[in-house]
């Protein structure tokens, strides 16, 4: 799941609350988050 999430991040197809949705629902963790944005992850 992380490298497609990654991948629609990179092209602008998901914004970072996009991307918090899928830490919610367990697709991927806090840290793949921070590593997809840059961003620590805040819930």
């Amino acid at each position: 799941m992380y490298n497609s999430i990654k991948r629609y991040y990179d092209s602008n197809r998901y914004d970072n609350d996009d991307v918090k949705i899928f830490v919610k629902a367990k697709w991927i963790t806090a840290e793949q988050y921070q590593e997809i944005t840059g961003i620590p992850y805040q819930a």
